[in-house]
């Protein structure tokens, strides 16, 4: 056995953190290369080597997959999905060359103890805590996979396990897309049952200090709505001659941001807040020409609300913004008419979703001059992120019917993560409440249910609780839509399993004090992921 014994998987996750597979990275494509390698030495894969794959994604990169089936006649299967690339870590500072190296960096971290914060330098006394990029975000739970996998090959298991594991998931989840078709592949050539799909995310504390233990029966929904507003432009010295973008921007960030009328509450657990990711202007060089065109984007949690009621809400604000924009504008120009002696202006914002523009502009110019404009753009700037290109699709857009500002456009950006609760299955409320005695009982551990996960995983992508008809407000108004991003909704809801997120204990995600609680991830949670399986194909 390689990966039973705490200290073989602290040593199994300190290989993997090693690999600095920050997304888009050369490690992000060597990184499976290594796992396949690894899993290849078990004698299972070795009689059986076509149950173990390396899958591209069809951008350069790849997805693991690998079957252990208890015996042909066995169908029920659980698939164990996890992710293996990480954020980067400008974040780490003069420990930034250390980050990936999980050992060194703690052992600099206790003799460094005056630069650590106190409630890190407490963690750090005990002894149990392993800090680097991706120790609990979320490589342990790859590394808790792979030793129930070999478990899987030593015939442990009543029923079938099948290790998944993607790139990508900090950025579009383009791994797991790639991989819905391929589970479905996999089913019908193997004659698999899928029973549940187990991730293994880290806990998430739900506010500062909080060390619940949580267990997961879904995953937080969400969309990234933005905002294009196209003022009008002037000189500087005659700025209440035009409209200025970024004042319009400010304007809905500032009643967008924080705003709980956007959280939502169920069943006690709040969604967070939305909260800005990205605003700016879109000119070019330095001039004093006003900065007429600007755009903010937002992320926004999703639980139940079908994106009708949110592209509703949205365009409520807009419009509630619109008339900020205008009343403020008409306050200061008759001010400043009082004070030059001379006669305000008025001025009316206009609000349209991104489908309402696209609309406009095939009436106003042909249909085939805005293909010719949308072609020309994925076509030449292959090497923008899909919000640049989404920000550059409605630009130009706008500009081609700049005589309809000044004007807010809504839209939305990729990614969408369609949110999943499978709270209400028979089956998971059983092996919940089971697993929540277990745990008590022997680890002396209490376990909280929570319904959704609130880091955003790779669970939005296992099925579709939402009708596809409900999501045209969305994919009407998203400028990339199966223009180089799209989602399998038709293979989602044909796989629609119910999901479980079970994961060790860790702190500080995304942050230079990442770090991980090695004993109870690799001791606790390792027992309790073997004690679900099992329960699971007692099923």
């Amino acid at each position: 056995m390689k990966w039973q014994t705490t200290q073989q998987l602290k040593q199994l996750l300190c290989k993997l953190v090693q690999y600095p597979s920050v997304s888009g990275s050369q490690a992000e494509v060597l990184l499976p290369q290594y796992i396949v390698e690894q899993l290849s030495t078990l004698d299972y894969f070795q009689e059986n080597k076509k149950h173990l794959q390396l899958n591209p994604t069809g951008d350069g990169r790849y997805f693991v997959t690998a079957l252990v089936k208890k015996n042909e006649e066995t169908r029920d299967t659980i698939v164990l999905i996890s992710h293996f690339d990480v954020v980067d870590v400008q974040d780490y500072g003069v420990w930034k060359d250390l980050a990936f190296s999980p050992e060194e960096l703690t052992k600099r971290f206790y003799e460094n103890k005056e630069s650590i914060p106190p409630a890190v330098q407490a963690d750090l006394e005990t002894g149990e805590w392993l800090f680097g990029r991706g120790v609990m975000d979320m490589k342990c739970g790859l590394a808790l996979h792979m030793s129930l996998i070999e478990k899987a090959c030593s015939g442990k298991f009543n029923g079938n396990l099948l290790l998944l594991t993607v790139p990508d998931e900090e950025v579009n989840s383009v791994g797991m897309c790639a991989a819905v078709p391929v589970l479905l592949e996999i089913a019908e050539k193997h004659h698999l049952n899928y029973k549940l799909v187990l991730n293994s995310e880290p806990m998430f504390a739900r506010y500062p200090g909080d060390q619940t233990n949580y267990v997961y029966t879904g995953t937080i929904g969400k969309v990234l709505p933005g905002f294009y507003c196209y003022g009008k432009e002037t000189h500087v010295g005659e700025p209440l001659a035009g409209l200025n973008g970024n004042f319009m921007a400010s304007q809905i960030t500032n009643e967008l941001e924080l705003n709980t009328d956007f959280c939502e509450v169920f069943a006690g657990e709040v969604s967070p807040p939305p909260t800005n990711l990205s605003q700016m202007d879109l000119k070019e060089e330095y001039s004093v020409q006003i900065p007429h065109r600007a755009v903010t984007l937002f992320n926004l949690f999703l639980q139940k609300k079908s994106m009708d009621e949110v592209t509703s809400s949205l365009l409520e604000l807009a419009k509630r913004s619109a008339k900020l924009i205008e009343e403020r504008y008409h306050h200061q120009a008759v001010r400043f008419a009082q004070l030059e002696q001379s006669t305000p202006q008025s001025l009316s914002v206009n609000v349209f979703t991104f489908a309402e523009l696209r609309g406009k502009a095939v009436e106003m110019f042909g249909l085939e001059k805005v293909e010719q404009i949308e072609k020309s753009i994925l076509k030449n700037e292959s090497n923008k992120e899909e919000r640049e290109l989404t920000i550059e699709l409605v630009d130009q857009l706008a500009i081609l019917c700049k005589d309809l500002a000044p004007m807010i456009v809504l839209f939305f950006a990729p990614p969408y993560y369609p949110a999943v609760n499978s709270s209400d299955e028979p089956l998971i409320q059983r092996i919940v409440g089971q697993l929540q005695e277990y745990a008590e009982k022997k680890h002396g551990v209490s376990f909280i249910q929570q319904h959704y996960f609130g880091g955003i995983s790779d669970l939005s992508y296992v099925g579709l609780q939402q009708p596809l008809s409900s999501l045209q407000s969305l994919t009407d108004n998203m400028p990339m839509w199966n223009q180089g991003y799209s989602l399998p909704f038709a293979a989602l809801e044909k796989l629609n399993v119910p999901v479980l997120n079970v994961g060790p204990v860790g702190r500080d995600a995304h942050k230079w004090t990442e770090r991980l609680n090695v004993p109870f991830s690799f001791e606790t949670v390792k027992d309790l992921l073997l004690y679900t399986i099992a329960k699971v194909f007692e099923e």
